[in-house]
């Protein structure tokens, strides 16, 4: 076994990758939020990534930035939180949270939400009251939410190690060696090279170009196979929008909401999914993780579901409301992608979902329909587009997946072969 690396190998090796971090924080500030001349930024972030907060905030201020503000987060203080206050009081948001989160994004903020938690960091917590004070969030701090959902704020996550998330990631190192090596493989998995900007505008560009290809088709659904029993066909808006890497708020500035990112997606039609799918990998999701789960739909809604382990998660995620039974997205990655072939399974659903195709419950995306922008929630609704407070993407993408458009006209297309595209 090797040697644990001392106090001092540590922080010279933390020294050797400043330069890259620093570049990497540069990427999150410039393209990220694409952060504009006098703007606030609002930072949430864990405590123990304090010194990588502490970077994001210089490069924000180098790039003009009017303020940063950063919001702390802390698993161990939440797990108390949730061991020892009642259920009722995570249904109301306290009026001063509601103000921050609204003020700050009535006042045009970026927001940049670094994850690190701890995957087991609420092992055990009563899975309702975390949905409660997830859901309350959700819908009482409305011009927070409206302004991520409806694109009036750039908005951004990426990541950064803490010590048990890189535990668990990486069981058999000690506990510096799993920092280091989760540094090194969030640098590279996220494309921060010499000069990421130009490797990201390709990258983008790319991206691009696939959800071009998918909109020129004009599918009316897709149909989803795998040799672990999924076989299931999700439809899709004729209205829909492909889209990739890249984002676009309502005044014209463009930004990148996950760094990093493999994705093109859509919102499908919230009443056409039929059949029955299989989870590709664990979900983390609030702290706990769900695995070996499936669902069953039938007229676009969830009937029928359930996990190896985390079921009433699960459960407590589909009773969050109506539309939490109902798909919100639909999202293709190609196996063929630097998270997928580091053969690591991050527990944290940035990485993982952009190493597998996933769809997700919940919430919709107005920008994926031709003027949903401008759509009411019932004019959204009424289209296909669903309307939800919660939004969980889950991994569906096995080696093996087979993705099929099909037209409008009954005309069958192969998009995704053993799970990559078709035309890779």
């Amino acid at each position: 076994m090797a040697r644990p690396m001392t106090d001092d190998e540590y922080r010279i090796t933390l020294r050797h990758l400043a330069p890259r971090i620093e570049r990497y924080a540069q990427l999150v500030v410039a393209e990220g939020i694409d952060l504009a001349e006098g703007q606030e930024l609002v930072i949430q972030c864990p405590v123990e990534s304090a010194d990588f907060a502490r970077v994001l905030a210089r490069a924000a201020y180098d790039q003009g930035a009017g303020h940063v503000t950063v919001i702390w987060l802390d698993d161990a203080l939440s797990r108390l939180e949730y061991e020892r206050v009642p259920e009722d009081w995570f249904r109301t948001v306290p009026a001063w949270k509601r103000e921050q989160m609204d003020g700050l994004a009535r006042e045009g903020a970026g927001f940049l939400l670094i994850t690190g938690s701890d995957p087991d960091a609420l092992e055990g917590v009563d899975p309702k009251k975390v949905a409660t004070a997830r859901y309350a969030r959700n819908t009482q701090c409305s011009v927070w939410r409206h302004g991520l959902d409806f694109q009036e704020n750039a908005w951004c996550i990426a990541g950064a190690p803490t010590e048990a998330w890189a535990r668990k990631i990486f069981p058999d190192k000690d506990r510096y060696d799993a920092m280091i090596s989760l540094w090194e493989t969030i640098l590279d998995v996220s494309r921060v090279s010499a000069d990421p900007v130009s490797d990201w505008e390709t990258h983008v560009a790319t991206l691009a170009r696939n959800a071009r290809i998918l909109q020129d088709h004009h599918f009316d659904r897709l149909h989803y196979t795998s040799s672990n029993g999924t076989d299931l066909t999700v439809g899709l808006p004729a209205g829909h929008i492909w889209d990739g890497a890249a984002a676009m708020t309502r005044g014209g500035r463009p930004f990148i909401p996950n760094i990093p990112t493999e994705e093109v997606f859509t919102s499908p039609d919230r009443r056409r999914a039929d059949g029955i799918v299989y989870s590709a990998l664990p979900l983390n999701h609030g702290g706990t993780l769900i695995r070996d789960f499936w669902l069953v739909f039938e007229d676009g809604k969830v009937t029928d579901f359930d996990a190896e382990q985390g079921a009433d998660v699960l459960e407590s995620i589909l009773e969050t409301d109506e539309g939490a039974r109902s798909l919100g997205e639909v999202a293709l990655i190609s196996k063929n992608t630097p998270i997928r072939q580091s053969g690591l399974i991050f527990y944290n659903t940035l990485y993982d979902e952009n190493a597998s195709c996933h769809l997700a419950l919940g919430m919709g995306f107005p920008d994926a329909y031709e003027g949903g922008e401008d759509m009411s929630e019932e004019e959204l609704a009424a289209a296909g587009i669903n309307r939800s407070a919660t939004h969980v993407d889950f991994m569906v993408g096995s080696d093996d997946l087979n993705v099929t458009g099909i037209t409008a006209e009954g005309e069958e297309v192969p998009v995704f072969v053993d799970g990559q595209w078709a035309w890779e």
